[in-house]
């Protein structure tokens, strides 16, 4: 199954480039997008995935305004043309490889977007990211993130918003590797121990002079399995930010934050203090096809040219009810204190997940919240 990517000189395993390099069922190949105006009002996430080992691609476009969540979902047949990245009516092109892409989904069911990313600073190769389930790998995978700014057209029921870069900032990440997609399978021998629940924190921050990218995990006692902190300078410089200290700010009687203080550590031992501040939170396990999302499954076959709009009440309680058993990705501002000089201002994801158990947090099980 030779493809036009072979005339390339990237092969990695003696196999034709359509052919994965693992025979795992949950072998992917996905992007992930978002954009905001910095104000809350609106917040759009949106990705593509290939999964080979299942013959399906997919892409989906998500929208929060309001108490309003609304996403298109598209689907259909793999397909040997991995340069032209499309998904029926939605396509990415890549302008310039790790700095400027094109985002497109032509009308489909009220919905349409013609966006420009353009990273601010240099791509973050992030540390391999390996989680498993007794001697099973459960995730495997490598991810690259940035930083950056948007122009171009939103179309939402006929309502027309101009992205300018001036306004419009966002993040990015390309991951690849092993994680659960598609259709569930059998399991095996239940898992010892059993799952929990687990601690997430991913925060990408875009400020003028630089951009922070941090990443933690934490086990059900606090323990931490992922701990990837760094700043990236506009001259390309890496630092990293040691160890960070997390207090995170949860709405009473919810899981949904609102806010978190988050101390790291200068190479020269300084501290790094970043205040972060919801702007907008997209639960996106909610019509985004993350982890839980009963509506929409990443690789999940849906028949050839399959297309549809989703659109959620988040006040309504049968919504409501799921958002704490999944990840919220926040709008968020953020203030960086940088060994007391005064805070510089900066916009991103605040992406977190407290699911099950958590003892830093003071939550004993599933259903614990906050006081």
């Amino acid at each position: 199954m030779v493809s036009s990517l072979d005339e390339y000189p990237l092969h990695q395993v003696p196999l034709p480039v359509t052919w994965a390099g693992s025979s795992d069922r949950n072998f992917y190949d996905r992007c992930y997008l978002n954009a905001h105006d910095r104000t809350g009002d609106i917040f759009l996430i949106t990705g593509m995935g290939y999964y080979p080992n299942l013959g399906t691609k997919d892409a989906f476009v998500l929208v929060r305004r309001g108490d309003e969540q609304t996403a298109v979902h598209l689907s259909d047949a793999i397909d040997d043309d991995r340069l032209d990245q499309r998904v029926g009516a939605y396509r990415i092109e890549v302008v310039e490889p790790l700095r400027q892409l094109r985002v497109v989904l032509e009308e489909t069911e009220g919905m349409a977007l013609d966006l420009t990313w353009e990273g601010s600073f240099d791509v973050l190769q992030e540390q391999p990211h390996i989680m498993r389930a007794g001697s099973r790998v459960t995730l495997n995978a490598q991810r690259f993130a940035q930083v950056g700014t948007w122009s171009g057209t939103l179309v939402i029921d006929g309502q027309e918003t101009a992205l300018t870069p001036d306004r419009w900032v966002g993040t990015r990440d390309r991951s690849w590797g092993i994680r659960p997609v598609g259709e569930a399978a059998p399991e095996g021998a239940p898992a010892v121990p059993a799952f929990e629940g687990m601690w997430w924190t991913y925060v990408p921050l875009r400020f003028e002079e630089y951009a922070v990218v941090l990443i933690l995990q934490e086990d059900p006692d606090g323990y931490r399995t992922l701990n990837d902190c760094h700043r990236v300078w506009r001259d390309g410089r890496i630092e990293q930010l040691g160890w960070p200290r997390v207090d995170i700010r949860y709405a009473s009687g919810t899981r949904v934050p609102t806010g978190a203080s988050i101390t790291c550590t200068t190479p020269d031992g300084k501290p790094l203090l970043l205040e972060v501040e919801s702007l907008l939170p997209v639960p996106i396990h909610v019509g985004g096809g993350y982890g839980g999302d009963p509506d929409w499954i990443h690789g999940q076959w849906k028949g050839p040219g399959f297309t549809e709009r989703v659109t959620y009440d988040l006040t309504d309680e049968s919504v409501a009810g799921r958002i704490m058993f999944g990840v919220i990705d926040h709008a968020a501002r953020a203030l960086c204190h940088d060994g007391g000089v005064e805070g510089a201002e900066g916009f991103g994801l605040f992406e977190h997940g407290a699911l099950g158990r958590h003892d830093p947090s003071g939550f004993a099980d599933w259903f614990t919240l906050a006081p």
